[in-house]
């Protein structure tokens, strides 16, 4: 893998930012630039191995789906855990961060206002309340005084041989002096049950393994910061298990770009199927897929489906 590449900031604006964490929260598809390379990000190769339909609906075809609850709340968390660094060392509380919420909302909601539709008539004292809770776990696990992250929000990208590339966002990344690097993620929900932490933990190896080839070394330490029960998930990585991640994506591409060839992203069932927004367009639920349209295929994934 070739032409790394750590991507600045682009966007200072408040909703701007907040319109970027709602569309990577996958609830707003963000229109793309026509020079971006195709690529994968964790996400998306998480969604191809979920159902290759789901990875067709949402990178292809771009369906929108309804806001949900978990995702939008995630999204307002981390952006007002991203800002609470803003604040000097000793003013970072759980008041402080707390005081973010709304601010953070009228962002959101601004910038999206289908975001808005998970209230449901519920109010805003509960939506407010449920998401106080998540930070207040959060300073029971971390003194964020005590903190100097190097980056927040960090938009990564690194360019392959074949001409695709991988990306993603990085919650955190904190640099200790000697230059050992930890990546931090938060989840809004709960840990994984013992013995099915691979899912999780693969979103990280993904992350370590860009990082590795920007930075010339191998995170020490990988984070998963769990806000829904209060568990913190760590893992260090080496190189050999960089390089069967490696393999891993590698095979996941080859086989997004031989569906795509064939011109078919077929579903897959399984234990998601039951909360998944896009059952009216899936033959499992007695629905038909869009048209295919190539031109789109191309854009996503690089190659044309065979006529």
């Amino acid at each position: 893998m070739t032409s790394p590449d750590v991507l600045p900031p682009t966007r200072t604006d408040p909703a701007e930012v907040v319109a970027d964490a709602v569309a990577a929260a996958g609830d707003v598809q963000p229109p793309e630039s026509t020079t971006r390379l195709p690529g994968l990000s964790p996400s998306r190769a998480s969604d191809y191995l979920q159902c290759p339909l789901l990875f067709r609906l949402r990178v292809v075809d771009r369906v929108p789906e309804p806001p949900s609850p978990a995702a939008v709340r995630g999204t307002m968390v981390h952006a007002v855990l991203e800002q609470l660094f803003d604040l000097p060392a000793g003013a970072r509380t759980l008041e402080a961060a707390a005081a973010l919420l709304a601010p953070v909302w009228e962002a959101m909601v601004e910038a999206e206002p289908r975001v808005a539709e998970v209230l449901d008539g519920a109010g805003t004292d509960a939506w407010f309340e449920n998401a106080t809770a998540l930070l207040r776990t959060y300073f029971t696990l971390e003194d964020p005084n005590r903190l100097a992250p190097a980056e927040r929000e960090l938009a990564v990208r690194l360019d392959t041989e074949e001409g695709w590339e991988l990306r993603g966002i990085v919650d955190r990344l904190d640099v200790a002096p000697n230059g050992a690097m930890r990546v931090v993620d938060y989840k809004t929900g709960r840990s994984p049950r013992e013995g099915f932490e691979a899912s999780a933990l693969f979103q990280m190896k993904f992350y370590a393994l860009v990082l590795s080839r920007l930075r010339g070394q191998v995170p020490a330490m990988l984070q998963l910061v769990y806000l829904g029960d209060g568990v913190v998930l760590r893992h260090v990585p080496d190189d050999a298990e960089l390089a069967g991640t490696e393999r891993k994506v590698r095979a996941i591409w080859s086989g997004i770009r031989e569906a795509a060839t064939r011109g078919e992203f077929q579903p897959r069932r399984g234990p998601l199927c039951d909360w998944c927004a896009h059952q009216s367009l899936c033959p499992l639920f007695g629905g038909t897929p869009p048209p295919l349209d190539a031109d789109a295929v191309e854009h996503a994934v690089g190659v044309r489906p065979q006529a």
